[in-house]
């Protein structure tokens, strides 16, 4: 048991409290959108929900993202208001990494692409999709997992560092 003790420790140096807080928040969120509106609560389809206020395009005119644009943009306000009034009151406001930004942009990038490509991403997969017991959701977390496994792996062995 003291092995157990110590390697939690080890991976949560400032506990598990607020760990879990935060996943039942998440999943008292999700579940909450699911039941007021039908839909899972995925934040990849933000985007094109919000160019179809102003792109003619008809890729973003789709009734499925004009119909959800505006609660889209509440939830994803939402988001950053909720970790901004949680930063403030816990006095943790601020840059917290030490990656560049540059490196961060284009994280951000391949992260876009390839949640188009997995047809969503780990919140709806993740959260929603494997709640609800969705076999491809399923599929496509452990995939992400997979790929980013290996991707950190060779990150680390190439020595690449913030």
């Amino acid at each position: 048991m003291n092995e157990v003790t110590l390697l939690a420790d080890a991976l949560f140096p400032r506990g598990i409290s607020h760990y879990l807080l935060g996943g039942i928040l998440i999943g008292l969120g999700t579940a909450l959108i699911y039941v007021g509106t039908g839909i899972h609560a995925g934040a990849s389809t933000f985007l094109e929900s919000t160019l179809s206020y102003g792109s003619k395009l008809r890729r973003f005119q789709q009734p499925r993202f004009v119909a959800s644009r505006d609660w889209r943009v509440v939830f994803t306000l939402g988001i950053v208001a909720g970790a901004a009034a949680y930063s403030l009151a816990l006095g943790d406001f601020g840059w917290t990494t030490e990656v560049q930004p540059w490196r961060l942009f284009g994280g951000g990038i391949l992260i876009g692409i390839g949640t188009r490509l997995g047809k969503g991403c780990t919140s709806g997969h993740g959260v929603c999709g494997v709640g609800s017991a969705s076999r491809v959701s399923i599929l496509n977390v452990g995939i992400f997992m997979l790929v980013a496994v290996g991707v950190a792996q060779l990150v680390m062995a190439l020595g690449v560092t913030p």
